[in-house]
């Protein structure tokens, strides 16, 4: 069975260019559009690793979802890569790393991605 891999991301475009990139490997990709949506298909669909975008209904919705997502005992163990380009956005200059409580994900990867890259930390964290 194809190991399933969550996106929430609201970038449709972006989405669907994830989800070629991830069927050459044999993964199956679901998609939510927000952070409230990716939270309720985690617990339903219990996919293998989350990938999360920053910037959706608000600047730092995909930060809090992270932190749902390790509070909630269904989806705590589930790896989460953060998939952003809030530095190019916002102009922020310090780079967003994990961490236990205030981004509890495996890795940050920055858009636009380096398919290679990108490619890799899934391979890496898909469990």
């Amino acid at each position: 069975m194809a190991k399933k891999i969550l996106m929430v991301d609201d970038d449709q475009d972006f989405a669907q260019a994830v989800t070629d990139l991830v069927a050459t490997k044999g993964y199956t990709l679901i998609h939510a559009i927000n952070g409230e949506l990716g939270f309720q298909k985690a617990k339903t669909e219990n996919p293998n690793l989350i990938l999360l975008d920053v910037m959706m209904t608000h600047e730092t919705e995909g930060f809090d979802i992270s932190r749902r997502l390790h509070e909630e005992p269904s989806t705590r163990n589930i790896p989460v890569i953060v998939v952003t380009g809030i530095r190019k956005e916002t102009g922020v200059m310090f780079k967003y790393e994990p961490d236990e409580v205030w981004l509890p994900v495996k890795a940050v990867i920055e858009k636009p991605i380096q398919p290679e890259k990108f490619l890799a930390a899934v391979e890496k964290y898909v469990k």
